[in-house]
């Protein structure tokens, strides 16, 4: 395989977990907003308790795919095949 391809690989990689380390800060931020301040999706959801549950389920996949995008992006820039398959 050509250098090149591996360095475009390499990159492409690395902006792909970029953006799911990027989604993940928003969800957790979003969850963590909601949690704190729910008055302003009181009007989207009708009970308390799915809004409370919602923004802890939303804060817990945020911190696991930020966490799953910063290790893809170390592998990446380190070429480690343990932390890409992480």
């Amino acid at each position: 395989v050509p250098m090149g391809v591996l360095t475009c690989m390499k990159y492409l990689m690395f902006i792909f977990n970029v953006l799911v380390f990027a989604g993940g800060t928003c969800l957790a931020g979003m969850g963590v907003w909601v949690a704190v301040d729910p008055a302003g999706f009181q009007d989207i959801v009708a009970t308390r308790a799915v809004l409370s549950t919602g923004s802890w389920l939303l804060l817990a996949v945020g911190i696991a795919l930020s966490l799953l995008g910063f290790l893809g992006c170390c592998g990446a820039l380190r070429r480690s095949r343990p932390l890409l398959l992480l």
